[in-house]
């Protein structure tokens, strides 16, 4: 049993080591690559929990993990790939509380053997046993923001300047797990209908205060449901969802949804509009595009148009010829740090300027489209304001032919209420991940 169970915990580091080196080496991008590793890795619930905690954790922790083994460390320079295995040894000996350090250190020599480099496990054994020992002199110290936060000194300066004391809470909140928003079909089922489908399954579920939106838990991959296969259903968060309430679509109208892949707001658009009118649903990447036509073929929609189009690009013949235009912009993603912990390791202060003059030139594209009393819809899934409110403000600034306008009464009150240059957002505030909205109207000639 004892040896058993040593195979097993094996397994579980071989597997979140895996994962942790496709993003720390290779750029992946942790949920990705954490579902594909785990699709074909055998191991069994608890197990799987056990290696999105480990590799969800050390990207958390990785700054502080690295100064940490700098502190026990004689040569900090070392190769990468044994830098991975005592990355997650720290994790297990800094962060876990259930992990005996012995055996994540125990561990962590075996995978020197599995990566090819025996010659390596005295170093990483008396390494972590190092670590083990002075563990106690290693606190984050209190006094540097990017230790104490595990975040890069620039990310920190950022939300301290836009949201004050505030910014400790958004960068200490961790998200529990707290499971998937689900939404009907409104094409095929109703609210009602909706309810009386979740009473036949296992999952826990509960009613949110979004129109027609439930929050899911205990359910291990609901993608195979057959119900969601057979397209009564949909998985969407929270900020897009409201991001499609607040077009405010009517029957009939013509819609773009300029940045739509994987499809998620093109489709509630198109159903929210009864299957009536038409949904224009671009992105710049043709893969990308058959995700939308999956969705599409899977909720049975007839009302959307899936194009290979690049939203910078403008196109003449749409000159204000439509009612709403929902830009979604690409973004820094930085409203989602609770859930994505790498994203803080691949977003730069240069990536993200090179984003603000996307989504500007975006917004004078896309704008034009809009017909005289149309609505244009911008959003991000960013907390930053230079890509939120101070966009908007510039942009409104750049176009007086549009202004500011009230959000529908769809958008549930607790929201409206934080409403300022449109509606940010704050995880640990509002229980949605950090999402910002803006709704803007061209006013008639």
């Amino acid at each position: 049993m004892k040896e058993y169970a040593k195979m097993e915990g094996l397994q579980t580091r071989r597997t979140a080591l895996q994962v942790i080196r496709k993003v720390t080496e290779d750029g992946a991008y942790a949920s990705l690559a954490l579902d594909t590793i785990l699709k074909t890795s055998g191991l069994g619930n608890a197990d799987r929990r056990l290696v999105s905690r480990l590799v969800y954790d050390t990207l958390d922790y990785l700054i502080y993990l690295d100064w940490a083994l700098k502190q026990v460390m004689a040569k900090p320079d070392t190769d990468i790939k044994l830098r991975n295995i005592l990355r997650l040894g720290a994790c297990q000996i800094l962060i876990e509380d259930r992990i005996p350090e012995s055996a994540a250190t125990n561990l962590c020599v075996q995978l020197c053997v599995e990566i090819g480099m025996p010659g390596l496990k005295g170093v990483c054994n008396g390494i972590l046993r190092n670590l083990i020992r002075r563990k106690d002199e290693l606190k984050k110290p209190e006094d540097d923001p990017a230790l104490k936060y595990c975040v890069p000194r620039w990310i920190y300066d950022r939300l301290r300047a836009d949201y004050g004391e505030e910014a400790e809470q958004i960068l200490t909140f961790r998200n529990p797990d707290e499971g998937w928003l689900l939404r009907p079909n409104l094409t095929r089922i109703d609210d009602a209908g909706m309810e009386q489908l979740l009473a036949k399954k296992v999952w826990r579920k509960e009613k949110t205060d979004i129109p027609h939106a439930w929050r899911i838990t205990g359910a291990m991959d609901i993608g195979r449901d057959a119900d969601y296969r057979d397209g009564y259903f949909s998985i969407q968060s929270g900020g897009s969802m409201l991001a499609c309430l607040a077009v405010g679509v009517k029957r009939g109208q013509q819609v773009l949804d300029c940045c739509a892949a994987p499809g998620g707001k093109s489709c509630f658009l198109a159903e929210l509009m009864g299957g009536t009118g038409r949904v224009q649903a671009w992105d710049i990447h043709e893969h990308r595009v058959e995700l939308i036509s999956a969705q599409m073929r899977r909720l049975g929609l007839e009302n959307v148009r899936p194009m290979v189009r690049d939203a910078g690009k403008k196109r003449d013949e749409l000159q204000n010829a439509l009612d709403a235009v929902l830009l979604d912009a690409p973004c820094s993603g930085l409203g989602s740090l609770a859930q994505k912990p790498d994203l803080k390791l691949r977003v730069t202060e240069e990536s993200i300027k090179q984003l603000i003059d996307i989504q500007a030139g975006l917004l004078d594209t896309v704008c034009e489209y809009v017909k005289p009393g149309g609505v244009l819809v911008y959003s991000t899934c960013s907390i930053l304001k230079d890509e939120n409110e101070w966009q908007a403000e510039a942009f409104l600034t750049r176009h007086p032919e549009f202004e500011e306008t009230e959000l529908p009464d769809t958008i549930p009150e607790k929201y409206l209420r934080r409403k300022g240059r449109g509606l940010q957002l704050l995880e640990h505030r509002d229980g949605l991940e950090g999402f910002y909205l803006i709704r803007m109207r061209k006013k008639d000639d």
